[in-house]
């Protein structure tokens, strides 16, 4: 590997849409450029991983029907699968997390969250739970039963959290390590028809901000982790007024200091930058740029926190960004080919 490296990434795609599957690439420190290294289309669709915490296991969901879920040795230059996915049993897994000991799907599809104890040689073992969720939205096409997009613990390590885009909800559980067992704890329900996608945390631990889908805004929270509960307190637009570009957006970022947040818009094909007051209680949309692709799926920070990396789908590409460090826009600086990449995660 070349001295300027900065570690490694790894980028996810849809192989029934010609991606690669899982792949390792180089980051340099200079300039966050990738330099794919290797690949492996040994689970079909892996759209979204999660890396172990010592950085030599990676986890993706196959997101497909019946839904999986897949762990791969990233010691090498190209990812090697430990044993046989696991079925998730669960429909079109789209997210996961590790959490208390356990690998936690988000199956889109059924509605449901699973629970997969995680073995000591990394690989995930065979179902321990499934949640299912229940309830619908006013949307016929898009909410018709639940669709669990989301699940992702709190920064205290106590709760759960799922993100549900069919029922306009985000309910919040605790996860027995012993058992795997999920306890649906509380739920907030957010505007009818919103259809809420993903939600991030702030560094303070204390807010939290939910990434609706159906429209193009974002739902700023406040969290309390002694109640485990999750209070609205408002609801930007991350896209300006007057644009008629249908639009998508896909995910949120939140800056390292808590200054800024950035959300992907799929349609509209852009990044923007939201401004987030020093409570973190109100965001102010500063601006949006072009994501350098088409259908930005995912958007994640660098280790550093000084650049933004964009999966875009549907032009197949990675594009990265730096980050102007009084406004937080992020500048376009480079771009790797990556046919139907779905996301990014860092090592």
């Amino acid at each position: 590997m070349a001295e300027s490296s900065a570690g490694r990434a790894f980028i996810g795609s849809f192989t029934t849409a010609g991606g690669r599957g899982v792949t390792v690439a180089a980051v340099d420190a200079a300039t966050g450029a990738l330099t794919p290294l290797g690949a492996t289309d040994a689970l079909p669709n892996p759209s979204f991983l999660a890396l172990s915490a010592d950085g030599t296991v990676l986890y993706a969901v196959g997101e497909s029907e019946p839904g999986t879920a897949a762990a791969f040795d990233v010691t090498g230059d190209t990812p090697v699968l430990l044993g046989e996915p696991v079925p998730v049993d669960g429909a079109a897994p789209t997210h996961l997390a590790l959490a208390a000991g356990h690998l936690v799907t988000a199956n889109y599809t059924s509605g449901s969250v699973s629970t997969l104890p995680v073995r000591p040689d990394g690989r995930p073992g065979p179902v321990a739970y499934v949640l299912q969720h229940h309830g619908s939205g006013p949307d016929p096409k898009r909410q018709s039963g639940p669709h669990a997009h989301q699940v992702l613990p709190d920064p205290s390590g106590r709760w759960l959290l799922g993100v549900d885009l069919g029922t306009d909800s985000v309910r919040v559980c605790a996860l027995d390590p012993a058992s795997g067992v999920l306890r649906l704890h509380g739920e907030t329900a957010l505007r009818p028809g919103t259809g809420p996608r993903h939600l991030a945390f702030h560094p303070d631990g204390r807010h939290a901000y939910v990434l609706n889908e159906l429209e193009p805004t974002l739902v700023v929270c406040r969290w309390d982790a002694a109640r485990g509960t999750l209070e609205p307190l408002g609801e930007t637009r991350v896209i300006h007024d007057g644009v008629t570009t249908e639009t998508f957006p896909s995910e949120v970022v939140v800056a390292r200091d808590g200054r800024f947040l950035w959300v992907a818009n799929r349609g509209h094909d852009s990044l923007a930058t939201l401004a987030l007051d020093p409570d973190g209680e109100h965001a102010a949309l500063v601006a949006t740029v072009d994501c350098g692709g088409r259908w930005p799926r995912h958007l994640t920070l660098d280790p550093a926190g000084r650049r933004l990396y964009a999966a875009n789908e549907r032009s197949g590409d990675v594009t990265w960004f730096d980050l102007y460090e009084e406004s937080g826009i992020p500048r376009r600086t480079g771009s790797v080919p990556a046919p139907a990449a779905s996301c990014v995660v860092f090592g």
